[in-house]
């Protein structure tokens, strides 16, 4: 069973659909029950982490997450699901927000400079060897959209976009997996990584 986390965060359905055209079956939940008896997690997202964590745990979906995790279940975090993963990030006022500590690092606002949030399409650079971008060439185009990015060691960082300087804009350690970018508005490139994934998490040949 694929699951994908509803914790209203927005985007669900363009997940679900984009999902299903790249060969997948995936249900929609917020049950925590249903996520601990997932083969696999979608966890999506837009919005604030704030609002985000508070409404994981509120649901119960944060130690759910975190049981699965420690099964080697493989996720997937998309955009503002890449952020909550994290260990903390500075959104939130004050201290900042802590997260689910399933990957290492930090989640940072972009510094004055450029306009924010970052918008648009920008291109992924590869740090290193993926099957997750298999079939995807180096510095292809995905679609972002978020004010905050990751700052994780850099063992974790598959690939890096420049806004106007490097961040991490895929990362990955043991079973998960996370963009900073949304592929299911990114065109043929977007479906590409959810069928990749698809594959990993081995939901279809």
């Amino acid at each position: 069973m694929l699951v994908i986390v509803d914790y209203d965060a927005g985007n669900l359905r363009s997940v679900t659909r984009a999902v299903e055209h790249a060969g997948g079956a995936p249900l929609i939940s917020a049950d925590p029950q249903v996520v601990r008896q997932a083969r696999a997690v979608i966890l999506p997202g837009v919005g604030s982490a704030a609002q985000a964590m508070e409404r994981l745990r509120q649901l119960g979906l944060d130690q759910a997450l975190r049981e699965v995790a420690g099964q080697g279940i493989p996720i997937l975090g998309v955009c503002l699901g890449l952020q909550v993963l994290l260990e903390h990030s500075e959104e939130g006022g004050g201290a900042g927000t802590d997260c689910l500590g399933l990957l290492p690092g930090t989640v940072r606002r972009f510094a004055p400079g450029p306009k924010v949030p970052h918008m648009g399409w920008n291109t992924v650079a590869l740090r290193r060897q993926s099957p997750l971008f298999e079939g995807i060439a180096d510095q292809s185009y995905f679609y972002f959209v978020h004010s905050y990015y990751a700052e994780p060691p850099a063992d974790t960082v598959i690939g890096q976009t420049h806004y106007p300087t490097p961040f991490c804009s895929v990362m990955a350690r043991d079973a998960i997996v996370a963009t900073q970018f949304h592929p299911e508005k990114s065109g043929p490139m977007g479906l590409r990584v959810y069928a990749n994934w698809l594959r990993l998490a081995g939901l279809c040949s």
